[in-house]
């Protein structure tokens, strides 16, 4: 689908809802998976989503958006603060990046206030729950417009 953003989620956000409901709320993956699909849609653009616990399947996904995506979210989780894999990948990326947050990495333990997504996204956003989704969308949209 022309006009595609790609939605991409790391490891254990399959467990959204049910995972530490204090920190990212009672929200399900496909509670969010609907809200962007009906964000994407309403400001005329599609939408690819997708969820990994796997750092390859996530890179393969990175490439994929770079040929096929106009704008890329993505959701690293935990290998937000690991993987050079995804940094790398991310790297070669001429397409908006927006690093999203359900939570507030800078307050939380000091291990996940390094991001290496930060340094080659076009943006990030984080703290406002699964709304920071659709801020990203919105954010996302508004670059390439």
């Amino acid at each position: 689908m022309a006009n595609t953003i790609y939605i991409l989620n790391g490891p254990n956000l399959n467990l959204l809802g049910e995972r530490e409901p204090e920190i990212y709320g009672a929200a399900t993956l496909d509670d969010i998976k609907l809200a962007c699909a009906a964000r994407c849609e309403s400001r005329g653009y599609g939408m690819s989503f997708h969820q990994s616990n796997i750092e390859g399947e996530i890179v393969g996904q990175i490439q994929e958006a770079g040929r096929k995506g106009v704008a890329l979210l993505i959701n690293a989780a935990a290998y937000t603060h690991t993987s050079v894999a995804i940094y790398d990948a991310l790297k070669t990326l001429t397409i908006p990046v927006i690093e999203v947050h359900i939570s507030q990495p800078a307050a939380r333990e000091a291990f996940r206030q390094t991001s290496f997504i930060a340094p080659v996204a076009t943006g990030s956003i984080s703290g406002f729950g699964t709304n920071s989704y659709l801020l990203a969308i919105d954010a996302a949209i508004d670059t390439l417009l």
